[in-house]
């Protein structure tokens, strides 16, 4: 009995002992680890080569694209068929002009100082080439000059007023004038076409006329009125430039200039000089006109 109480106590204590064994606080370990890595190294006798001289290509600009320049392009084309054309000597070129002016004329001088009359103008011409860059030109124009002197007999007193005899003896009371008039001229250029420049001279022929009112003599007693009319034939030359744009217009400024054989009146009935001399008087044109060519490229 005792001995059984003994084992009994032997065993309690070895439960208890394992017990406190398995309390017992574990210790952390911890382990460092060094790595070394080490590098191949393979030596290679090095090769003897033999040198060679470099070569070198010479540089080339080679142009990937280009962009065009179609306002040369166009300039070029128009000059080349401008080239064709001024080498074709039979060529015909037509066209018609318009334009303003100013026209002075000495004879109105001994009854006015204001000389200058403002005009307009309208014609038409044909030109032909004659050699390479020299052409001649054929124009007609009709003239239409305002009025710059007004004179009437019963309103003011001039160098004019006054009574005239014909060559019979007939008299003639003056009465009124008006230098509005209208004229003609036919000329006949040589032009020479240089870029878009062509000087011309020319000569002219001028056709114009001058109207007064007189009264005339009816039942032997001046109580008619009639016109008397002063119309002359000129020969006379001319000279300007004329500058090419826009390919068929062309800006003009021309010179002209004729002469007039005393100022003789006609009528019906009456003729007579209003300046009993053998004058000689000089007409002068500055014009500055517009042309454009119908035919042509």
């Amino acid at each position: 009995m005792i001995l059984r109480k003994i084992f009994f106590l032997f065993f309690i204590l070895f439960i208890s002992f394992s017990n406190a064994q398995r309390r017992k606080k574990v210790d952390t370990v911890y382990v460092y680890e060094n790595v070394v890595v080490y590098d191949t190294v393979y030596l290679i006798k090095p090769i003897k080569l033999k040198p060679n001289p470099l070569i070198f290509r010479t540089p080339e600009v080679e142009e990937k694209f280009f962009v065009r320049n179609i306002y040369n392009e166009e300039r070029e084309k128009q000059r080349a068929k401008n080239r064709i054309r001024k080498q074709k000597i039979n060529t015909l070129e037509y066209g018609i002009e318009a334009g303003i002016g100013l026209k002075y004329s000495d004879w109105t001088k001994a009854v006015s100082t204001n000389r200058e009359q403002f005009g307009e103008n309208l014609g038409i011409w044909i030109s032909k080439n004659i050699f390479p860059q020299t052409s001649l030109l054929f124009s007609a124009n009709i003239y239409h000059w305002n009025s710059s002197l007004d004179i009437d007999a019963n309103k003011e007193d001039s160098v004019l007023n006054g009574f005239y005899f014909t060559e019979d003896h007939q008299p003639l009371l003056f009465q009124k004038f008006n230098n509005k008039h209208f004229d003609y001229t036919f000329q006949l250029k040589l032009m020479y076409d240089w870029k878009n420049l062509r000087p011309f001279a020319g000569i002219l022929v001028n056709q114009n006329t001058y109207k007064m009112q007189f009264l005339v003599p009816e039942n032997s007693v001046l109580t008619k009125m009639e016109d008397f009319k002063s119309s002359q034939t000129c020969l006379g030359f001319s000279f300007g430039l004329q500058y090419k744009f826009f390919r068929k217009f062309l800006l003009s400024l021309e010179y002209q200039q004729y002469k007039m054989k005393n100022v003789s009146l006609k009528n019906s009935s009456f003729d007579f000089d209003i300046f009993q001399t053998n004058n000689t008087f000089v007409e002068r044109k500055i014009n500055f006109g517009i042309s454009y060519s119908i035919s042509g490229s």
